[in-house]
């Protein structure tokens, strides 16, 4: 991103003026803020001359070359331009500018500066000026803005109160294009800041009106409206057809704003032309139908006069209406550069024109011009969804006292029937379709305000079934302390039981073989992960509950209960609360995301592009059998001296390796979701993904030593391991299987064809099967090495095949009940690869056991058989040393990969008693993997 440099000069001159003339921040701010409005006035001046020459010039060629010839070229040539200018130099003027300037002053990390200001200034006047049917209000406060935002970085000053500057070059930069400075203070204030604080206002009513003056000296009165000579009225008995006026512009101004959000829907996803093509598309259209219309329609600003003054009929109104509704549409839909105010004027005055003929007709009391001017503020609002802005600016345009009852009784109609049509701000709207969700804070009205569900529920929720019947449910409450159960169908919350459901159902005899569906509570209380604790007790008490479940659309992902809230509170009146600076949060730099259709998600940190391919195959094969969707996050690291949501990164190496990662997920048919995060440490970005994300089960690579002192896996595995509350899977891959992958000698010896190995690589690339057939291909092996994944180093056999299929003997310990491993309910996912898996189940006791009991690791031997369909070996091994007995099992059966399974207190409690994990990794040469039970 290119930036226009600041002369040494300049910059030393601003300290001294700073340093010397303003020491005080109010005189700094007074300065600062008349500054503001001074530039701004003269860009909205430089605006506004550059648009009148350029239309001028079209307009007055236009009766010298044939207008069906002339117009539609210049509007083609001059999107062209346009829109290569906005591409090439600045993408951020593409639109009006307004939802650019909110996200900016909500905190969103957007440019705005000079060379965004100086970009739209250009790119504008050439938009505007060709012909398409935008306005340069909308603009202006965009550019305001921007200089706003320059002006800030050469007089240093705090994030806050540069915030504040924005808006005073927004404020500023809205009153020179109207001439209108207390709109210009109202419209920050009511949709852009939602900031009525003193200094706020004061800087702002300062900018607003040196820009209004500045702009009045230079540039005369901006509507050019002349409306002394066409007096106005207003009396009691016309009040229904100022709230029939205002229900009209309510509706059409959803209409519209629909239509624009339509529009940029039809662009993106079905004509996918590049921006200077679509821009001069809508040149094209846009100059062709206004060549076929009246010649007062070449020129906006006598087109709006000459419908205000009542000089046009009905049927010119109506045409004009229809005309620039759809026109408008096409233009803002393209991205061109230009704003929506001055159109919606235009269409307001013809709609309020045709409402004033009718009431003409009917009543013969109120003059068209007055219902023009109503319209004009009605349709402003609807659009804009600023009522009061709506009032002041048409007033302050007409300077009449007699339009203010009917322009409040029609904007305020408007808005009411707007946000009923379709709630919420266009500017939102355009932010959500550019990907920008807009945060309102809530003010902290008690302790709990501050923490969220997600920060205090409970993660793993025992749920039942809706296809179980009464007895299997009377049976799940005998057995569990809980007084109700979530009910889900395929990971979706689909009801509640408890035990007053279980009361009612025997009153209505719902006994027996009644199935739970029948007899739960269908679409129970539900809050969401953000939702404060203040609301979720709010609810509680409300509905008089004891569990709330929370839930992520309808996938159920915990359960907060009174007991909850209540620790929490204990916790902080206590003083028991995390103490200590925490790192910076990570920011999400890159991210694409995939239907949410699974009963969980599993993450996938990935870091290592040797090994993460076969990773990444083992992720899937889990995921597939568990129906659970894939995440997979990159974490860059920055130093800590630096902002991770500021420190500019290079993704290009972590996307090729998140393509894979899609590739992958592609053949084995599983929805994945991606990101890349800047963090200032590994393991608290893992944890962040995992809350924000509610992440049920975690796969990582692991060295398979540790040289910390107190430390089982290393500092990130650790940490993981103590704090993550979902199920942790731990995988250290065999060097020796890598090795053999890269000489191309491990399907020999396993026995796999040749040919099933070129036609796996095939499926992976995407490359047509048809082009490499079996039949075509005279040398399997060497293809295999000729096809490679696209914008990857790594071959494709190395995608994992041959790591998974290299796994065919499989060791599992077992200590306790079979049904309590973790380690075992995942078996049948990981030998999913394997060829022909062998599993030997073994049992470690101690020589002073005499005769250890078998009965369990026989049944776990039978539970297997069940689940896999492979051969089963169970023994018992008599040894002091659980890791010496492993590492000699493994060695004389030549196993491929150990399972290991412990819970998070077993793991943690081995810095003490010895270090299995690492012992077995130091002593063997084959694959382990170590299954950690979630909490």
């Amino acid at each position: 991103m290119r930036y226009i440099p600041i002369p040494k000069q300049f910059r030393e001159s601003s300290r001294v003026i700073e340093s010397q003339l303003f020491l005080r921040p109010k005189r700094l701010a007074i300065f600062e803020a008349c500054l503001i409005g001074l530039i701004s006035g003269l860009a909205g001046v430089l605006l506004k001359l550059g648009v009148g020459w350029l239309g001028s010039w079209r307009v007055a060629t236009s009766t010298l070359i044939p207008a069906v010839i002339l117009l539609p070229a210049v509007g083609l040539f001059g999107g062209l331009l346009t829109g290569f200018l906005v591409e090439r130099w600045a993408p951020e003027t593409a639109g009006s500018g307004i939802p650019h300037v909110k996200a900016a002053l909500s905190g969103v990390n957007l440019s705005l500066n000079l060379r965004v200001a100086v970009a739209k200034l250009i790119t504008t006047i050439l938009a505007v000026g060709s012909g398409l049917t935008l306005g340069r209000q909308g603009p202006t406060v965009q550019i305001g803005a921007s200089l706003a935002d320059w002006i800030g970085h050469l007089m240093p000053t705090s994030p806050d109160y540069r915030r504040q500057l924005i808006a005073c070059g927004a404020a500023a930069g809205l009153a020179a294009g109207f001439n209108a400075p207390i709109a210009g203070v109202l419209f920050v204030v009511e949709e852009l800041l939602h900031d009525v604080s003193g200094l706020t206002l004061g800087t702002a009513i300062i900018a607003s009106f040196i820009g209004a003056v500045v702009s009045q000296i230079l540039g005369g009165d901006s509507l050019n409206l002349n409306l002394r000579e066409y007096p106005t009225s207003f009396s009691a008995g016309e009040i229904p057809f100022y709230v029939l006026l205002g229900v009209l512009a309510g509706f059409l101004g959803a209409l519209f704003s629909k239509g624009i959000l339509a529009g940029l829907q039809f662009n993106k996803k079905t004509l996918k032309l590049a921006l200077p093509f679509r821009i001069a598309l809508a040149g094209l259209i846009c100059g062709l139908v206004i060549a076929l219309l009246p010649e007062n329609f070449r020129n906006n600003t006598g087109l709006r006069e000459f419908l205000l003054t009542g000089e046009a009929s009905g049927v010119t109104s109506l045409i004009a209406f229809i005309a620039h509704f759809s026109l408008t549409i096409i233009s803002a839909a393209s991205g061109a550069p230009g704003g929506l105010f001055a159109p919606s004027l235009i269409l307001g005055s013809a709609l309020g024109h045709m409402v004033g003929i009718l009431q003409a007709d009917w009543l013969g009391v109120g003059l068209p011009v007055t219902y023009a001017l109503a319209g004009m503020g009605a349709f402003f609002c609807a659009v804009s969804r600023a009522p009061i802005t709506a009032v002041v600016i048409v007033f302050e345009i007409t300077a009449d006292f007699k339009l203010v009852l009917p322009l409040m009784i029609c904007s305020v109609v408007a808005y009411l029937v707007a946000e009923k049509v379709d709630s919420g701000s266009l500017y939102d709207r355009l932010l959500e379709f550019n990907g920008i969700q807009l945060k309102k804070d809530k003010p902290a009205v008690d302790g709990l305000s501050d923490l969220y569900a997600a920060n205090v529920m409970q993660r793993q929720v025992e749920t039942l079934s809706s296809l179980l019947t009464f007895d299997e449910v009377m049976h799940a409450f005998s057995r569990s302390t809980h007084r109700g159960f979530p009910v889900v169908e395929a990971g979706k919350l689909v009801g509640i039981v408890s035990q007053s459901d279980l009361a009612n159902a025997k009153k209505r005899n719902y006994l027996g073989n009644a199935l739970l569906k029948e007899f739960m509570t269908p679409q129970p209380i539900t809050v969401k992960a953000n939702d404060t604790l203040s609301e979720v007790l709010h609810r509680l008490s409300k509905y008089n509950l004891s569990r709330l479940p929370v839930t992520e659309g309808r996938h159920l992902i915990g359960i907060i209960t009174r007991s909850d809230i209540i620790r929490v509170e204990s916790n902080r009146l206590s003083g028991e609360t995390n103490q200590g600076a925490s790192p910076e949060p990570s920011y999400v730099v890159y991210q694409t995301r995939s239907p949410q259709v699974g009963n969980g998600r599993l993450l996938v940190p990935l870091s290592n592009p040797y090994t993460a391919p076969a990773l990444l195959r083992l992720a899937a094969t889990i995921a597939r059998d568990r129906n659970y969707e894939l995440e997979c996050v990159q974490i860059m690291l920055v130093p800590r001296n630096s902002s991770p949501s500021e420190t500019a990164v290079r993704t290009t190496k972590g996307r090729r390796l998140l393509q894979q990662a899609e590739r992958i997920a592609r053949h084995w048919d599983v929805p994945l979701h991606t990101q890349i995060r800047v963090s200032h440490d590994v393991a608290y970005a893992i944890l962040e993904t995992i809350r924000e994300r509610h992440i049920d089960l975690i796969l990582m690579g692991w060295q398979g030593e540790t040289s910390t002192t107190g430390r089982i896996f290393g500092d990130v595995v650790d940490t993981v391991i103590r704090q993550a509350g979902c199920e942790v899977i731990l995988v250290k891959w065999s060097e020796k299987l890598l090795q053999k992958g890269q000489k191309r000698d491990w399907g020999d010896k396993m026995g796999i064809p040749k040919k099933a190995l070129s036609q796996e690589s095939v499926d992976l690339t995407n490359i047509n099967p048809v082009e490499n057939s079996p039949s075509q291909i005279t040398n399997p092996e060497s293809q295999t090495e000729e096809i490679s994944a696209p914008h990857s180093q790594l071959q494709t056999e190395e995608l994992g095949l041959h790591t998974l299929m290299g796994l065919q003997r499989w060791l599992v310990p077992i200590r306790g009940s079979y049904k309590q491993a973790a380690a075992l309910r995942l078996l049948p996912a990981f030998v999913a690869a394997s060829q022909v898996p062998e599993i030997r189940l073994c049992q470690v006791h101690q020589p002073s056991v005499a005769s250890p009991n078998r009965h369990e690791l026989q049944q776990a031997a039978e539970f297997l058989k069940r689940q896999v369909g492979c051969e089963v070996i169970s023994t018992s091994v008599c040894a002091k040393s659980v890791s010496d007995a492993l590492i000699d099992l493994a060695q004389n059966d030549q196993c491929d990969a150990i399972v290991l399974g412990a819970s998070r207190e077993g793991l943690l409690k081995q810095v003490m008693h010895g270090n299995i994990p690492e012992a077995v990794a130091r002593g063997c040469e084959c694959t382990i993997i170590l299954v950690r039970s979630a909490n």
